[in-house]
């Protein structure tokens, strides 16, 4: 700035600025220099990239943070979390300084600065966490290139989209579609042997039962169907042929693809309804023994342990109910969505919500036994339990896991690269899992039939679905065994078996 004074060389006070004019120069430049130093000394050391660990015995995972300043100055929060796909992701909560804490309520998050470690609890909820600083955090990996598979024996194209599951007996797959058709599939030669047109979608997955199938459907009622000759001996009415359905799109939060499926024991169909009830029917005569009123939808299945009949709703609950009656026994909290199915295991009643995971009731008192949690994610999947391992899918995880059922602990997860809303099909040594893709959506998720080691989790071979140009593609339903074959269904409407390896 000096260089713009303009003085007189003859004055003894030009004279005089021109000799103390370079040591000004010097002082000022040492100023700038010594601000801008200390500026750089004075940030805030929560700055910058922390990678470290967080979780319970029953898991540890890897987490990051960057904590960077907006151009308001506000301190500001990216999430790096690799098993929930989370990749430098913007939190949009306020994160405040206290001393030497951080804090994000949003998060659950509180962490101390204690030199180049930030250590306190993190959700799990508040798991404990320990960060160390970092020069940069993980990327995401593309997805790999693995084997196919063997090409599937044959595919089905059917009337409709389809997200329910198919159901195999006696060498037939049984399905229904959003196009309003129920069919009956030959699992060796894919064709078709009838259709039952109900004239409304079908979400939810059949019951097969003697020479009987029953699914319900959005149209209101309940159909007993011929196994034959597909011709219709009943149809009862369940009363939510009003209820709306909204199918996933990032625009809600609220939807639901899946439907109730009904369940067959000692002749009495039990099925839940989107109005919230649920139904014990005569399989006989298809007239109505008993109904009870949950407070909103149930879009999955039941199960029986002894003389009571368990299934969870949308309002949150688990309920357990007299078989005979349809009176209460007992009720779960689960503070979040229920549209799983509940499995019973070991006087455990095993069931995943769409809040804080998977977990475990006891049968007989609805008491909490444990709980695992799936990271934010929503565990859609019914989980099924072989040779004493839980296998379960996930939804925005993208992981198969393997539990154990004793306490909740993760032997393995395996990414699949898309949601995971099926049961996994354990067979010998393999597991067979479906995944669907979903676009727009804010984490990556693409479509597959995939295998994996049963032991190790380890991923053998994926067969990757094409983009349909849907918001949601690939398999949303389980897989099922017909023989040597793997029957699956995909949301764009074809039906494909594959051979088992």
């Amino acid at each position: 700035m000096l260089h713009r004074f303009k003085v007189r060389d003859h004055s003894a006070h030009a004279k005089r600025h021109r000799f103390l004019a370079p040591a000004i120069a010097f002082l000022a430049f040492a100023f700038i220099a010594g601000a801008a130093y200390g500026a750089e000394i004075s940030k805030d050391p929560i700055e910058g990239f922390w990678l470290g660990t967080t979780g319970t015995d029953k898991e540890k995972i890897d987490v990051g943070f960057e904590f960077h300043r907006d151009a308001a100055g506000k301190l500001r929060l990216r999430v790096t979390e690799p098993i929930m796909n989370y990749f430098g992701v913007d939190d949009p909560g306020e994160v405040r300084r206290e001393g030497d804490r951080v804090i994000d309520e949003a998060l659950f998050l509180d962490l101390t600065l204690k030199g180049d470690t930030l250590v306190g609890s993190y959700p799990g909820p508040r798991s404990p966490a320990s960060l160390r600083r970092v020069d940069r955090l993980p990327g995401e990996m593309p997805v790999p290139d693995l084997p196919t598979g063997p090409a599937p024996l044959w595919q089905t194209r059917l009337n409709g989209q389809v997200f329910a599951a198919p159901i195999v007996a006696d060498g037939v797959a049984y399905i229904g579609t959003t196009g309003g058709v129920f069919h009956a599939v030959d699992t060796k030669k894919g064709t078709i042997l009838w259709a039952f047109g109900a004239g409304a979608p079908i979400f939810g997955a059949a019951a097969v039962a003697g020479d009987a199938v029953y699914f319900a459907c959005d149209n209101g009622f309940l159909y007993k169907i011929d196994r034959a000759s597909g011709k219709e001996r009943w149809h009862y009415e369940l009363g939510d042929a009003s209820v709306p359905r909204v199918l996933p799109h990032p625009s809600t939060g609220s939807y639901d693809w899946q439907g109730a499926q009904p369940l067959v024991a000692d002749g009495v169909v039990y099925v839940g309804a989107g109005d919230g009830g649920f139904h014990a029917v005569d399989a006989a005569t298809g007239q109505r023994i008993w109904r009870f009123a949950a407070a909103d939808k149930i879009r999955s299945g039941a199960a029986i342990d002894g003389d009571r009949i368990v299934f969870g709703s949308a309002d949150h609950f688990v309920y357990t109910l007299d078989r005979k009656t349809g009176s209460e026994h007992w009720r779960y909290d689960t503070k979040a969505d229920v549209d799983a199915t509940p499995v019973i295991h070991d006087g455990r009643i095993l069931i995943g919500n769409r809040g804080y995971g998977l977990i475990a009731l006891g049968a007989d008192s609805g008491n909490e036994l444990w709980k695992l949690f799936f990271w934010g994610s929503w565990v859609e999947s019914t989980p099924v339990v072989r040779d004493g391992v839980i296998y379960i899918g996930s939804s925005d995880l993208r992981r198969v896991s393997a539990v154990d059922p004793s306490d909740g602990h993760v032997i393995w997860r395996t990414d699949v690269y898309g949601w995971t809303w099926g049961t996994p099909l354990v067979a010998k040594d393999r597991i067979y899992a479906g995944a669907a893709g979903g676009t727009p959506y804010a984490l990556r998720h693409v479509a597959s039939f995939s295998t994996l080691d049963r032991k190790t989790g380890k991923l053998l071979t994926r067969w990757p679905i094409a983009d349909t140009g849907a918001n949601q593609w690939g398999i949303a339903g389980s897989p099922a065994q017909s023989g040597d074959a793997v029957i699956v269904a995909t949301i764009a409407g074809s039906l494909y078996a594959f051979p088992m390896q």
